[in-house]
């Protein structure tokens, strides 16, 4: 069974009741999604692109595209946003989540807990931000040139190896679009080198709290970045 956890910026994370591990990092959740996901990722494809569509691997307590719908109506980014989660979390439970208190947006409440009830279908939780949630095996995924970003926030290889290998990752890479990024808290060498020889361009990037680096993978070919006015 679940249970739910404070993590050191206060924020809530899950201690996995099947697999033994916490669904976030115990330095800081909000923390960690904002430097993994929200700057790696979103705030690096927003200098290219306004219509973006995102894919989440791990959608679990549902923060990453919480904190994504919030960076949407603010920047006024049009987001497509497919959630895959294997083991959706408990209505009961996502309604005691502190992270609409904690980042100044009790308004996105109901938004939030609207997330966890889109199974398989597709809901505008705001004028900007569309959300499907697909309960599957990520294994079962097979996109092909379909996102311009992946949130790979799979639970660590000690705790789901097969996440983290090669045929998985090959998925991965067919689902993203030319100049697509992958990003995740992950940096371990076997990990890169393989994300390498499927032929992502690397970026190792400074990581959250807690964690030396982290990983931005790219699918060729990289996009230029806009020179200032």
């Amino acid at each position: 069974m679940n249970k739910i956890i404070a993590t050191e910026d206060g924020s809530h994370t899950l201690q996995s009741g099947q697999f033994d591990v916490t669904y976030h990092s115990i330095h800081g959740a909000i923390q960690e999604t904002e430097t993994v996901f929200i700057q790696a990722a979103l705030a690096y494809q927003s200098q290219f692109l306004n219509d973006i569509r995102i894919l989440e691997i791990g959608f679990g307590t549902g923060l990453n595209a919480l904190m994504t719908c919030l960076e949407a109506d603010e920047r006024q980014l049009n987001i497509e946003y497919v959630g895959v989660e294997a083991y959706p979390i408990k209505s009961a439970m996502v309604t005691q989540l502190n992270y609409p208190k904690l980042l100044n947006a009790l308004e996105y409440q109901a938004h939030f807990e609207q997330m966890h009830q889109a199974v398989n279908q597709t809901v505008a939780v705001t004028p900007n931000f569309n959300f499907q949630l697909r309960v599957d095996l990520f294994e079962a995924l097979d996109y092909e040139a379909a996102f311009d970003i992946i949130y790979y926030d799979a639970f660590a290889p000690n705790a789901q190896p097969e996440l983290w290998e090669e045929a998985q990752l090959q998925k991965m890479y067919k689902a993203l679009k030319a100049g697509g990024v992958l990003t995740t808290y992950c940096a371990k060498g076997a990990f890169k080198r393989l994300l390498k020889s499927i032929g992502f361009e690397l970026h190792s990037l400074p990581g959250p709290k807690g964690k030396r680096e982290m990983t931005r993978a790219v699918k060729p070919p990289l996009r230029e970045v806009p020179l200032a006015d």
